[in-house]
């Protein structure tokens, strides 16, 4: 088991994080507060940088919606980058790949072009 770890950086285009680890119902809520905390501003892109997740199960997914919810409050997109392929399957499933916006990576997902469908 992984603990969670969540990184902050700034890019051009807004705020990235980058989530290390098991994002579960053990440690969901971390997410959750940490999006909370990021400023997001109107046209800024909030970006998930889920490279290195290792684990992600429903109480995840709800913290990604939750994330999702915070950016558009603030008029802002929000990328997922880099999505693993276990959490791409449910993703899918469900049909969230339709209403999430996706990057290979973190570099496209903080491009000028990126979060475009």
């Amino acid at each position: 088991m992984s603990p969670l770890r969540i990184t902050a950086r700034d890019a051009a285009t807004g705020p990235v994080l980058a989530v290390f680890g098991e994002l579960d119902y053990a440690n969901a809520d971390e997410l959750r507060a940490r999006v909370s905390l990021t400023p997001v501003r109107q046209g800024q892109r909030l970006v998930l940088d889920l490279a290195g997740m290792e684990f992600c199960d429903s109480s995840g997914i709800t913290a990604l919606l939750a994330a999702r919810d915070h950016a558009l409050a603030a008029q802002a997109d929000i990328v997922l980058a880099a999505v693993p392929a276990h959490t791409m399957r449910i993703l899918h499933i469900v049909g969230l790949d339709q209403i999430f916006p996706l990057a290979p990576d973190s570099e496209t997902a903080t491009g000028a072009d990126a979060g475009r469908r």
